[in-house]
């Protein structure tokens, strides 16, 4: 068995009373990055931090305040990604045959983005040297499963307490990213798999609820939510699921990772957007568009 980090893999920041039918998730925020795993690496400093969703669980603290519980890795998405099948594997990086049941022809797995990644966002090699298949199936049994049971754990308490509930899988993008066809930079997208993830009016309420506070913001282009919004999303049966993307040239330095001064500023934002989303979601409950049929 290969040796796997002694620090808290992920935490949940419970709330004093769950009030509302809401659970947060940032998968990609983890900065803990385990010394043996630098070690295998040929990058080191900023540069394998690159694929972080910089600071994103501090932009989303506020939710377990509001009544949410926020679920957060602290495990560094370079070392297993959580939002993708849990053995979508790349056979290039892995010293022997891995099990039939992997996934070897996704996309994801092409680009390098697998669960247990190859590269780092800006296209740089991780590791020095192949992987035992050993090493990595231990990664997945010790660290995405045990993810994955407590992100499940939170949705059916809340689908139980509730009678319904809603996923905000919270994530963020390059500042370079536009809208095809255009130059507009978006702040925020709201992924929700195309309308079959979520009500589509939950994900245009969010979408107006940050226009409203002066951002832009737009469904679904270029992310329209990853494997955990859609392995989640059942609005047939009154569990809705949304990715949500923040603009991370709004918030921080891209080359340096620092916090601007105004990151602050967004975070209250956030928490503002959480809070109404709450608010629209408890006044619109009962439609047959967020409730289970």
């Amino acid at each position: 068995m290969h040796e796997i980090p002694e620090y808290a893999l992920f935490e949940v920041r419970e709330p004093l009373s769950h009030t509302i039918p809401f659970v947060y998730n940032s998968p990609h925020s983890g900065r803990i990055y385990p010394p043996e795993f630098i070690a295998q690496s040929r990058l080191e400093g900023v540069s394998i931090r690159r694929s972080e969703d910089h600071y994103v669980d501090e932009l989303f603290a506020d939710a377990s305040a509001l009544g949410a519980p926020l679920l957060l890795a602290n495990f560094p998405r370079a070392y297993l990604d959580v939002n993708r099948e849990p053995y979508e594997l790349d056979p290039r990086m892995f010293d022997g045959l891995l099990p039939p049941y992997a996934n070897i022809n996704s996309l994801r797995v092409a680009g390098g983005l697998g669960t247990i990644p190859r590269i780092v966002a800006e296209n740089m090699e991780i590791y020095t040297r192949r992987l035992s298949v050993q090493e990595g199936l231990d990664r997945i049994e010790a660290v995405y499963k045990p993810y994955h049971a407590a992100l499940r754990r939170l949705i059916a308490r809340t689908h139980v307490q509730f009678g319904f509930g809603v996923l905000i899988d919270c994530h963020s993008m390059p500042g370079n990213v536009r809208v095809a066809g255009s130059n507009a930079r978006p702040d925020f997208i709201i992924g929700d798999r195309y309308g079959t993830s979520a009500s589509a009016d939950l994900s245009r309420a969010a979408v107006a609820i940050f226009e409203e506070m002066g951002f832009t913001a737009i469904r679904n282009k270029p992310y329209a939510g990853g494997f955990i919004t859609e392995h989640y999303g059942r609005p047939s049966r009154g569990l809705h699921a949304l990715q949500i993307e923040v603009n991370r040239s709004i918030y921080v330095d891209e080359i340096t990772l620092e916090k601007h001064a105004d990151f602050a500023l967004v975070a209250g934002a956030i928490t503002a957007f959480m809070r109404q989303m709450a608010v629209y979601v408890a006044q619109f409950a009962t439609d047959s568009a967020l409730a289970a049929e």
